[in-house]
């Protein structure tokens, strides 16, 4: 009998251990919270999260969550901890959203954000309690955690991506009431070319402004041929990609990407063909309604593109080309035949 007792006062008392609930406090002369987590030997548990009048101790908003991720420090569970946008995020945040002057609540409702970050429930003051906010939540939800305040400027920020090559960041102004997309910036990683999306409100749209560029020094990508055009100040490159695709580019003066093909790489697609004669060599493709002759000959080199009925040619600066079409009959790639 005595075992079976010490084994169920064991029993008990683990039990009232692993089920917690934290108070929050310090953080409003006017309200403190309270946090239960049902499992504290988890990383992630089961419980909720409540706001209380400091006076009255009425219970004002309690959100549950079937998974919460609670730190503490010295013990204790705090507020308003907001490391954006992987660190550590409280379970409470108290800031004004709306920028009316009054602090509103921020309580994570579990994991619901970009992968498996926390995510949280809006809740406005409105007189002398606080509204559940849909469109301020939403923010809060289908990106990379909790969003970020600039007070002094009136502006919400707020970052997701997919993978590691796609982020896109957003600013927000708030309009009666309400968060307003006034700029977004989408940056993504095609190897080897980054792209660049911005876009902005002019008063009645947004408005989108692309930039594409190139790192030619990047591991794995090899110049076959690139020269610049007098005429235009322009740079034509021809390079390859892990010995395995061909891709031609057009640089700008400010070394941005002007042009370049193909688009998308598909592995063993017919976009090149390879001219091995004698006294020249010359690469051809066709994108759409032109047709593109890479050449290089007898101390010269250029590119010469028919749009339908007419030609232009580049002639490109012999002192600025480095690498040769040479390099063509020593590398077997995909889309070359």
């Amino acid at each position: 009998m005595k075992i079976i007792a010490t084994l169920a006062a064991l029993l008990i008392s683990t039990f009232c251990w692993s089920q917690t609930v934290f108070k929050v406090d310090h953080f409003s002369k006017d309200y403190y919270g309270k946090i239960f987590i049902s499992d504290t030997s988890e990383v992630f548990s089961k419980g909720w999260v409540a706001i209380y009048n400091t006076k009255t101790n009425k219970q004002l908003i309690k959100v549950a969550a079937e998974e919460l991720a609670l730190s503490l420090h010295d013990g204790k569970a705090k507020a308003n901890i907001k490391s954006l946008p992987y660190g550590e995020q409280s379970l409470i945040m108290y800031e004004d959203y709306n920028f009316d002057g009054k602090k509103d609540f921020a309580i994570c409702d579990g994991q619901n954000s970009c992968y498996h970050g926390p995510s949280f429930r809006i809740y406005l003051a409105v007189g002398e309690g606080f509204r559940f906010n849909e469109a301020f939540t939403k923010l809060a939800q289908e990106n990379c955690g909790m969003f970020s305040v600039d007070a002094k400027e009136k502006k919400i920020y707020t970052m997701t991506k997919d993978g590691c090559c796609w982020h896109q960041s957003s600013e927000y102004s708030v309009v009666n009431n309400t968060p307003k997309e006034i700029s977004i910036v989408t940056e993504e990683y095609h190897t080897p070319f980054y792209i660049s999306t911005i876009e902005k409100w002019n008063g009645k749209r947004m408005v989108a402004s692309t930039s594409k560029s190139i790192d030619l020094g990047e591991e794995g990508v090899d110049v076959i041929l690139s020269f610049k055009v007098p005429q235009n100040g322009k740079q034509v490159v021809l390079f390859n990609l892990n010995d395995r695709m061909l891709y031609y580019a057009v640089l700008k003066k400010n070394e941005e990407v002007e042009f370049s093909y193909p688009l998308d790489a598909v592995y063993q697609s017919h976009d090149f063909t390879f001219e091995n004669g004698a006294g020249h060599l010359a690469v051809n493709f066709t994108n759409e309604s032109a047709v593109y002759r890479v050449y290089e000959e007898a101390g010269k080199v250029g590119i010469i593109t028919k749009i339908n009925s007419k030609t232009y040619h580049w002639q490109g600066d012999t002192k600025t080309q480095k690498g040769s079409l040479k390099k063509l009959t020593k590398v077997k790639l995909d889309n070359v035949y």
